[in-house]
């Protein structure tokens, strides 16, 4: 696999940012490591960082580089700050630069694959949210997305005064109600599963011990119930990077990516 940092200026968000992107590259005489290479454009998952994290995080903090070489997919991990994935009503444009711009880019400077597809989201915590985010309010774009530990619930955090994030959350949303808009994700939720549109795949887990189990919990009982495909886990875990790690791997394993020869 390669690994890269990149440094690019964003137009959506008027600032010079950047992601890390792992590629697939195929070896036979590395040790310790199959790399699998796959044919055409790569298949990209687009994976996201939690709120107090950056793009270098699921490098840093997991073996995501090594658990990616078998799949012979590309992974792009870009830097979004403290914006939970979203257009911030006192800030820059998150959600416009996540789900326009950001795979346009990323697909000029690398041989990234164009096709729904083959094309995924995942993270956790903000990341989780992020993610779930791109597949339900982009299916056009997004075959499939997971969230590990994500917070999942919103519009309940921001109707909670007592919420420690109550001054970021206003930050980022604003006054306006988040309940029933295209920032909560039970109603992106509903709305995908009574429409027309195409339907994404969903992975959910949550550590039984973690904060968020119960957002989760709301979240899983309204998928259940929405008629798509949609996979949970749970077991024991709190929010931490030990846990990260180990459900990355299910995500991989999860993710409808097909024979690597094809």
């Amino acid at each position: 696999m390669a690994l890269l940092s990149c440094n690019f200026y964003s137009e959506s968000l008027g600032l010079s940012t950047s992601m890390n992107v792992i590629l697939p590259q195929q070896t036979r005489s590395q040790i310790g490591l199959e790399n699998v290479k796959r044919p055409g454009p790569h298949k990209t998952l687009y994976l996201l960082h939690g709120l107090s994290d950056d793009d270098t995080i699921w490098v840093r903090r997991t073996s995501i580089e090594r658990y990616a070489a078998a799949y012979g997919i590309a992974i792009v991990m870009p830097q979004v700050h403290r914006s939970f994935y979203t257009d911030m009503a006192y800030g820059e444009k998150y959600w416009e630069f996540i789900s326009e711009e950001l795979p346009e880019l990323a697909r000029s400077f690398f041989p990234l694959s164009a096709e729904r597809e083959d094309n995924f989201a995942a993270g956790l915590s903000m990341g989780g949210y992020g993610a779930f985010k791109l597949a339900l309010r982009r299916p056009d774009l997004f075959a499939a997305g997971a969230s590990l530990s994500g917070a999942l619930d919103i519009a309940s955090m921001t109707e909670n005064p007592d919420n420690p994030r109550s001054g970021l959350l206003r930050t980022v949303f604003g006054e306006e109600k988040v309940r029933g808009s295209e920032n909560d994700l039970l109603y992106l939720l509903d709305r995908v599963s009574k429409s027309s549109m195409p339907k994404p795949k969903l992975y959910q887990c949550c550590g039984t011990e973690d904060f968020l189990y119960r957002d989760n919990q709301t979240f899983k009982k309204a998928a259940e119930g929405s008629g798509l495909d949609f996979k949970y886990e749970e077991g024991p875990g709190e929010h931490e990077w030990g846990y990260w790690d180990k459900m990355i791997q299910n995500v991989l394993e999860w993710l409808p990516l097909g024979d690597p020869s094809e």
